[in-house]
């Protein structure tokens, strides 16, 4: 699985910045998404994007997590559509609350440790497919969606078997303190952070309208980096006492013995998000998780190809690692 960038787009931030901006997603026409509304436990609501399987029988199902601020039109989850499209297979982008375009109804959002709405979500989705008389479920999660999946994954244990086949993560923050910090620092303070909190105070502000009262508003103005956003709204509506609670609790590096199901972990070691110090190393997972952390790649990024490059080869790589336990009908009739 090795990957190389191409030599015109040096450095974690340029692989990070230009595929999400310019590089192509796939082939053709965009993803044409199906959406259905599902009530939650709790009696809110989540956007869920599909696309149908292409052909009939009981194609596998590839369920993609976004990350922080993302939908089913970012630039990965079109590339993992159009992967899932090429193999056969059924597709979903769950929408973390509040991130489909309409603001979610309760008083809370999303976070990187979310992992009992990932097992709700799972086992629906399980359920769902085989009523419609699908294959296997496999699921993927990108940055903070990946880290919310595998969070999901040390928690349920040998159950997780029940509502998925594999699982893979792609540039998660495995532990939050590390990546928080490096977000919040220089180059990356004064780009990424500030491209978050230009959509995630928004909608802060939104929750508190719904909500009065619920968070101090002046704070959460005067946050400027992740830290202090998290501080006054995620950890607080979420059931943390502040930041460090959350991002000790909600990393999953620490847990990660615990995984029971096959599991990639995907980290390119110039990640501007992700020191690669703070890394896993072989012998702090289990037995069920392969790690691949490649020298380059940056956050989500891996482009390939002369300019402006495209950024379908790790849907490619990783999903194709996943579809190896749970080979399609497609894939099995091209192998007679």
């Amino acid at each position: 699985m090795g990957y190389m960038a191409p030599r015109w787009l040096p450095g974690g931030n340029l692989q990070t910045i230009w595929p999400a901006l310019y590089a192509r997603r796939f082939e053709g026409s965009a993803p044409a998404y199906r959406r259905e509304r599902w009530t939650t436990p709790d009696g809110d609501f989540i956007d869920v994007d599909f696309i149908d399987a292409a052909l009939p029988g009981p194609q596998p199902l590839l369920v993609l997590f976004h990350g922080l601020e993302g939908s089913s039109r970012s630039h990965y989850a079109e590339a993992f559509a159009a992967f899932a499209a090429a193999q056969g297979m059924a597709f979903a982008v769950p929408h973390f609350r509040g991130c489909s375009g309409e603001l979610n109804l309760a008083p809370r959002a999303y976070h990187s440790g979310d992992y009992e709405e990932i097992g709700w979500i799972l086992q629906r989705m399980r359920e769902q497919h085989a009523q419609r008389g699908g294959g296997p479920v496999l699921a993927a999660g990108v940055s903070l969606g990946g880290n919310a999946l595998l969070r999901w994954a040390c928690e349920a244990g040998d159950t997780a078997r029940a509502s998925v086949n594999a699982v893979a993560s792609v540039s998660a923050p495995l532990d939050l303190a590390a990546g928080g910090a490096a977000i919040g620092r220089g180059f990356n303070r004064l780009v990424y952070t500030r491209m978050f909190l230009a959509t995630m105070k928004p909608k802060a502000l939104a929750k508190l309208a719904q909500f009065p009262g619920l968070f101090d508003r002046e704070r959460l103005l005067a946050a400027r980096d992740l830290y202090a956003f998290d501080d006054v709204f995620t950890a607080p509506l979420h059931g943390f006492r502040n930041t460090d609670d959350y991002w000790a609790r909600g990393s999953s590096k620490p847990h990660l013995r615990a995984i029971r199901v096959p599991t990639l972990v995907v980290n390119a070691r110039n990640d501007p998000f992700i020191p690669a110090q703070s890394l896993p190393g072989p012998g702090e997972v289990g037995p069920h998780v392969t790690l691949w952390q490649p020298a380059h790649g940056g956050h989500v990024g891996f482009p390939l190809g002369p300019p402006p490059g495209h950024v379908q080869g790790m849907p490619e790589r990783v999903g194709g690692w996943l579809a190896g336990f749970a080979p399609s009908t497609a894939a099995q009739a091209r192998a007679k």
